[in-house]
Formats: structure tokens, sequence, C-alpha cells
């Protein structure tokens, strides 16, 4: 699954909240890319000699770190965050998905007002070594100004003033809006089923959609585009499974090893 939105439309808030309810994992290109560079394999020094330049990384080695972890982890259940940024990179991600048979199923897209995320990054409040986003206006700290885990201090992110968030905006329709156009189109192309149907992306389950659906959720807060949200991934990926489901099979068949190794200890012999 892929999901875009205006910067501060929510798509950090919701992707954590999928990933606490649903079994699936989100694969941040930020991440991938300093473990890259912290095990010094091959792509991260290549991208690390880019940024040491002060250059941007090209699109294809961007594509590279994201494809990297793509390939190993199937089929586990995954949600891309901060990638693709661009057409280009769009192109390059739907081109692999169909290479390694994973093709995209689900596109979302956040649609909320700019006012109303003006108003919101004004009051946004960040506890940065957990990524935990407070509101004063809708989701305040229990205590003003500390974080409700740790206590520690919360602090405001840089780009959170009229004149940066302007600039973003401007940034996002330049390249998200080409991006939702082309898989718009690959949604209602049939040229996009490349073997039967448009199945299996963001791998959210194991019951295969038909193909590609473009979504378009709008709401004020990420509190009304949830069940919007939660009810689209359950009715796309009916077999997907929830954090819950996953940890009573867990710790069923724990219970089960227990028992034959019980059983084994006091006979010397499975029964």
């Amino acid at each position: 699954m892929l999901m875009f939105g205006k910067p501060g439309a929510g798509k950090g808030t919701l992707t954590a909240r999928l990933v606490e309810k649903y079994d699936v994992m989100s694969l941040s290109t930020g991440d991938l890319l300093r473990q890259h560079i912290a095990e010094g394999t091959d792509v991260g020094k290549e991208a690390e000699d880019i940024m040491a330049r002060g250059k941007l990384l090209p699109d294809d080695v961007v594509l590279k770190v994201v494809a990297s972890k793509l390939d190993r982890i199937q089929p586990k259940h995954w949600i891309l965050d901060g990638f693709p940024r661009t057409l280009g990179q769009g192109k390059l991600l739907d081109v692999h998905l169909k290479k390694q048979n994973i093709p995209l199923t689900l596109v979302v897209n956040l649609d909320v007002p700019d006012d109303v995320i003006l108003s919101r990054i004004s009051d946004r409040w960040i506890h940065l070594p957990s990524g935990r986003v407070y509101n004063m206006s809708y989701n305040r700290p229990r205590v003003e100004g500390h974080d409700d885990v740790t206590g520690e201090p919360l602090t405001k992110r840089p780009d959170d003033n009229p004149e940066i968030f302007s600039r973003r905006l401007a940034a996002f329709y330049a390249s998200t809006s080409p991006l939702l156009s082309y898989f718009s189109t690959a949604a209602s192309s049939a040229a996009h089923s490349s073997f039967n149907h448009y199945q299996h992306p963001h791998q959210l389950s194991f019951h295969r959609p038909q193909k590609l659906a473009v979504k378009s959720l709008s709401g004020n807060t990420s509190d009304e585009i949830w069940p919007q949200l939660d009810q689209l991934v359950r009715n796309m990926f009916p077999g997907l499974r929830t954090r819950a489901d996953t940890k009573e099979s867990k710790r069923r068949h724990s219970l089960s090893d227990a028992i034959v190794a019980e059983n084994f200890e006091a006979n010397g012999s499975f029964k």
C-alpha cells in the first residue's frame, strides 16, 4: 500500500495506527538508507558517496535501497513510508514490483484542506526521540510541553511555520499530483493487470484483490480519516491478520510446543 498526502496530513499517524492494529511492516526509506550506510553495503557506499558530494540521490539508487528490503521480506505485508516521492520513482517502483510479481494493490491519498493543515502544524509539538506527535488543539499532552510516556520536553519542527509550509505544499502539488495521476491511469488500464489481475502490493493480505485501487480519503483530522482507512484496508485485504490474532496464534503454538516437550520428557516419545 502506498499512502500520499500533503505535509502535515497525518500520513505518519495513520501509518502507525495500521502497523499497531495489523500485522504489517512500515518501511521507512530514511531508516533503510541509514542501515545500508551503517552496514557498508554496495548501495550504502554509493549513496554515502553521492550525499558526501552534496547531491541528491538519483531515483534508481533510492529504488535499490527500497527494493533490497522488499525482496527479502516477502511475503510479509508492508507499507512504504517516504517513497515514491516523484513520478520517476513511482514508475521505477511499479516496474520493479511487476518484475517481482508483487503488483501494487492500493494507493491512498489523504485529502485534508490546506487551511486545516496550516492550523494543525502551528499547534503541533513533537517528541523527537520517539516521533510521537501532539497537537494543542485536539491531542494535547497530559503535561503541557512534555511527552506522555517519558516526560521529556517536546519541541517544534523547524519547518512547522506558514512560510515553509507554503513551499512544501507547492512541492507536494508539483511532485505528487503527477504520481496520483499515473497510478489512477494505471488503475483504470487493463494493461496494468500484468498477470490475470493487479493483485498484491504493499502486501496487506493473503487474499489478493483483483486490481489496483486509488482512493482519496477526506477529513480534517486523523481521527476522522482513520475509520475510513481502517474499513478500506479490511475491505481490500480480507485475509489481513490483526496483531491480536497473530499474538494469539503464537501463544497457541508456544503452548502446543510446551505440551509436546513435556510429553516427550515424561514418556521418552511423542504421543
